[in-house]
C-alpha cells in the first residue's frame, strides 16, 4: 500500500490536542512536512520538535490562529502558502458548547458557523490554487457522527456539522477533476477534552455522576470503549495518502460501531 507522503506539506488545524495532534504525528511519520495550527502558541512550539523526522527534507512549523477570526486566518494561510504550498489540509476545530437546539441563540449558531464552516472554507480557498498547480490535494474535515445521527444535547453542533458535510460533498464534486479529494472523518466518542465536556454537561443535566454517564455512553458502543485519538488519526492518514486516491466525497465513521444507520 502506497502511504508515502514525502514531498507533501500538511496544514493541520486544532493540532494542540486530541485528534489534530495525533494526526500531526501520523502524517509526519509518513514523511509529510507538517504545519500545525491552533490558538495556543506555547503548546504548538513545544509540539513541533517532537514530530517525527524520517528524512532530511521534512520541515515542521506552526501557525497561531483563531478560527473565529476568518480575516486573520486567511491572511496567515496566504502567508504560509506563499512560501510552502499546502497539499493536505486537515480542517479540525473544537465543537460548540453543549445544549439543546431549541434553546440555542442566533449568536451561538453564527459563532459555530464562523469557526467551522467559514473557517474551513477560507482555508480551502487559500490552499486550493497550490493543490491545482500540483495536480494533487487532500482536504479532510474532522466532523462528527452527528451528520448521520443527531446526538442529543449538542443541537448547535449537530446543525453545524451537517452544513460542513454538505459543503464538503459539494466541494468534492468541483475539485475531483483537478486531482483533489475532499472527505470527512466522523469520529464517535473519542478520549479528548471534547468528550469530557459532553460527559460533564450530561451529568449536570441528568444528576448522574460523570462515571455513570461515561459507563452509559460506552455501553452504546459495540467495541465497548472510547476511541484513542491515534485510532482516528490513522484513518485521517489513510485518506491523506496516495492509497486513497480514488476515495472522495465520503463521510467515514470511526465510531466503534455505535451508529445503527447504514
Amino acid at each position: 500500500m502506497h502511504l508515502d507522503l514525502t514531498g507533501r506539506h500538511a496544514l493541520i488545524c486544532g493540532a494542540s490536542q486530541g485528534i489534530g495532534r495525533a494526526s500531526a504525528f501520523e502524517l509526519a511519520a509518513l514523511g509529510a512536512s507538517v504545519t500545525v495550527l491552533a490558538r495556543r502558541g506555547e503548546v504548538l512550539a513545544a509540539l513541533v520538535p517532537t514530530l517525527p523526522h524520517i528524512h532530511d527534507t521534512q520541515t515542521h512549523g506552526f501557525v497561531v490562529a483563531d478560527a473565529a477570526d476568518t480575516d486573520a486566518l486567511r491572511a496567515l494561510a496566504e502567508k504560509l502558502v506563499s512560501t510552502a504550498p499546502v497539499h493536505i489540509l486537515i480542517n479540525n476545530t473544537g465543537g460548540p458548547p453543549p445544549g439543546t437546539v431549541s434553546d440555542a441563540t442566533p449568536a451561538e449558531f453564527l459563532d459555530a458557523y464562523r469557526k467551522h464552516l467559514l473557517a474551513n472554507h477560507v482555508l480551502a480557498q487559500t490552499v486550493i490554487p497550490g493543490m491545482r498547480q500540483a495536480g494533487w490535494g487532500r482536504i479532510i474535515n474532522i466532523i462528527s457522527t452527528s451528520v448521520r445521527e443527531p446526538i442529543p444535547g449538542i443541537g448547535v453542533s449537530n446543525t453545524t456539522r451537517g452544513a460542513v458535510a454538505s459543503w464538503a460533498k459539494t466541494l468534492s464534486l468541483e475539485l475531483a477533476p483537478s486531482g483533489i479529494t475532499v472527505n470527512n472523518v466522523l469520529p464517535g466518542s473519542t478520549q479528548t477534552p471534547r468528550i469530557e465536556q459532553i460527559i460533564a454537561a450530561r451529568a449536570q443535566k441528568t444528576g448522574l455522576s460523570e462515571h455513570d454517564v461515561q459507563r452509559q455512553m460506552t455501553a452504546e458502543i459495540p467495541l465497548g470503549r472510547f476511541a484513542d485519538p491515534a485510532e482516528t488519526a490513522a484513518v485521517v492518514a489513510f485518506l491523506a495518502s496516495p492509497a486513497a486516491s480514488y476515495v472522495t466525497g465520503v463521510s467515514l465513521p470511526v465510531d466503534g460501531g455505535r451508529m445503527h444507520s447504514l
